[in-house]
């Protein structure tokens, strides 16, 4: 009688069900991270790694673009986490701000050594900060919406909040708590925690034109943390 060969799984089909999007930014994490420097190659990175160049091509395009996917992960993975939270859509605008800041950083936190690596590889800013265009792109996408949502609720005009204006603030401040973050000394970053909490804050008391003692407050924290 006859038998039917099983179709076994080849080394290549296994690869190709093991290998992902989050897999392979893994694995390029630990590379840079293990060998302090980026891969000079697609090529000897792949062969290095046991997988077909292809197989990266899948995925991404270029170091590059996977470099800027690390910073989507790190965002779609806060945005999932805040998400999850029952009391999240009850929260007031700046509420909502502070949980995105506070579940961000904590996202940061735990990938610090690479982060750092990251930002400060190349003496030039601008070359550094090439890799968060998405970054910036979904920040001010998730500012715009907490704007219109709460200008949809304003029958009058004029009290209604510029989405572009508030969306770019929000860019900006991410911008200077990241780099509050990287200089950070304190024990579980907690001077980080409060300028999150203190910018926040001032920023709301500014677009809401409430007087401005947070202003203040914020200045004094900031040059008691430079000086310290």
């Amino acid at each position: 009688m006859a038998t039917t060969k099983k179709n076994t799984p080849t080394k290549k089909t296994v690869q190709q069900k093991a290998l992902s999007r989050d897999r392979l930014i893994a694995m390029y994490m630990d590379y840079v991270l293990e060998n302090e420097k980026r891969p000079k190659t697609v090529y000897k990175f792949c062969k290095e790694h046991n997988i077909k160049e292809e197989e990266f091509y899948n995925f991404f395009g270029s170091f590059e673009g996977l470099r800027k996917g690390i910073w989507k992960n790190f965002y779609e993975y806060t945005i999932a986490a805040i998400n999850k939270s029952k009391e999240y859509e009850s929260f007031g605008n700046r509420e909502k701000m502070l949980t995105f800041y506070f579940t961000f950083f904590e996202m940061l936190t735990a990938n610090r050594s690479y982060v750092l690596f990251s930002l400060k590889e190349y003496e030039s800013n601008m070359k550094n900060l090439v890799q968060l265009s998405g970054l910036r792109k979904n920040v001010k996408h998730f500012a715009a919406d907490l704007i219109r949502d709460e200008n949809a609720e304003k029958s009058i005009s004029a009290l209604q909040q510029s989405e572009r204006i508030f969306s770019e603030a929000a860019w900006v401040q991410l911008m200077f708590l990241m780099k509050f973050w990287m200089d950070d000394n304190s024990a579980q970053f907690e001077s980080t925690d409060v300028a999150i909490e203190k910018s926040v804050n001032t920023v709301f008391d500014v677009f809401d034109n409430t007087p401005l003692e947070r202003v203040i407050d914020l200045g004094k924290f900031l040059w008691k943390e430079k000086r310290a």
